[in-house]
């Protein structure tokens, strides 16, 4: 049984953090890539953050320098520091796991996350 879940999404003023959590992922094998994506009313979905199996990270231009992607890799968690937050990072976050094997990709079911003011 696979389940991502996200935690740690909620109501926040402009200048807060939160910090996003992803567990379920101890199951899946042969990971490629971890990532983050954000879904905001009327528009596309984006990708915001991504560690590769490598260890690198890619981060979307409107998050650069104010979110913080990381994983543990002794459980497989996944987690998205997110500082400063802006109005504009209002959307739900999603957990999306890609492995090489097995299903191939993995989806958790968004975390909201509302930036006031």
């Amino acid at each position: 049984q696979v389940q991502l879940v996200e935690s740690g999404g909620g109501l926040v003023q402009a200048g807060g953090s939160l910090r996003l959590s992803c567990a379920g992922s101890a199951n899946i094998f042969n990971i490629v890539t971890m990532g983050w994506y954000r879904q905001a009313p009327g528009k596309q979905r984006e990708l915001v953050a991504a560690i590769i199996l490598d260890g690198s990270t890619h981060y979307a231009d409107s998050v650069k320098g104010r979110f913080t992607i990381s994983r543990d890799n002794a459980t497989k968690n996944m987690y998205l520091q997110m500082n400063s937050l802006k109005p504009a990072d209002t959307g739900v976050y999603v957990c999306n796991v890609v492995s090489a094997s097995g299903k191939g990709k993995y989806w958790g079911q968004g975390t909201q996350v509302t930036v006031s003011s």
